[in-house]
């Protein structure tokens, strides 16, 4: 049981088994029921059972439902003791209003694997400065039918081992070579700058930073991690590792930004990591240990968290 008197320990949810349950979840837009369908066959091709809540099919203009029913149904999947773990529908927006609804208790109480990104950075960021909870930043259900096999295999890999692991980033460029160590934390990029100066972003300090980001153009890129920087909110980051950037532009003016930005700082940097929005989207573990190797293209972990 976990410990509210230990505030530095790492919650860690139990690994899946075949057979278990997953719970579905919509905290942000609504979602193409087609694409959803083939999501839900792959989690149950994995060996999984899959519990789809009849309310996440409600729809609210450009919200899967009232802020009271997207949370009041994320906070019953964390409830629900045969649910082992609740991934995401899909992102877009919505979860930033959710987060003063969640049972934050009710999430200490039952702790358990949670998978999204994009715009579910919002959750995964208070699911950590909450309750120090380990989640996954990953791909969401109607991502699912059309993932690259190495995609899906991320994720059942992810999902169902506590082994140590290791991601090398065959495509990646090392920014800036290195070695760092420290919590693995991030998302999105618009959505991290949003929540800045709220309750719900996490100390960054001492962590390795993922960033990824879709549709924003480089100047805006630019102006998000200018205000970041100002804010203070890299002072102390361990390292820094650069997702997919689609439909952003060059990818060598986003990487010319970050040199520059961060060239202050003594950390490793790796670009082109094959997480976000891209073509593949490898999941991994936001809370958890990792070691950064800009050089050598490896981001490894260590299970169990301590």
């Amino acid at each position: 049981m976990y410990n509210r008197t230990m505030k530095n320990k790492i919650l860690v949810p139990e690994k899946l088994e075949r057979g278990d349950t997953i719970g579905i979840a919509a905290p942000a837009s609504p979602f193409d029921l087609r694409k959803f369908k083939r999501g839900i066959d792959v989690l149950e091709s994995m060996g999984f059972n899959v519990y789809i809540p009849e309310g996440i099919f409600n729809r609210n203009g450009y919200l899967a439902g009232t802020d009271d029913q997207r949370a009041s149904i994320l906070n019953n999947l964390f409830s629900k003791k045969n649910i082992k773990a609740i991934v995401c529908a899909r992102g877009g927006f919505g979860s930033l209003k959710i987060l003063s609804l969640l049972d934050y208790e009710n999430i200490l109480d039952n702790p358990k694997i949670f998978v999204g990104y994009s715009d579910v950075t919002a959750i995964l960021s208070a699911l950590f400065k909450k309750c120090r909870l380990i989640s996954f930043h990953g791909p969401m259900a109607t991502e699912l039918g059309s993932a690259s096999k190495r995609t899906k295999h991320a994720i059942f890999s992810a999902l169902t081992s506590q082994l140590d692991f290791e991601i090398f980033s065959k495509k990646g460029t090392s920014l800036k070579p290195g070695i760092g160590s420290g919590i693995l934390l991030g998302g999105n990029l618009s959505t991290l700058c949003h929540l800045t100066g709220t309750p719900y972003f996490p100390d960054l300090k001492g962590s390795i930073l993922f960033i990824e980001e879709k549709g924003e153009a480089v100047y805006r890129i630019d102006r998000m991690f200018t205000h970041m920087k100002t804010a203070g909110c890299f002072n102390g980051i361990a390292g820094l590792v650069l997702g997919s950037f689609k439909d952003c532009g060059s990818v060598r003016e986003i990487n010319k930004i970050a040199t520059g930005l961060f060239g202050e700082f003594d950390i490793p940097v790796l670009a082109g990591f094959a997480g976000g929005h891209g073509k593949e989207n490898i999941t991994i573990p936001f809370g958890l240990k990792a070691t950064l190797d800009s050089g050598g293209k490896l981001l490894s972990f260590e299970w169990p968290a301590t």
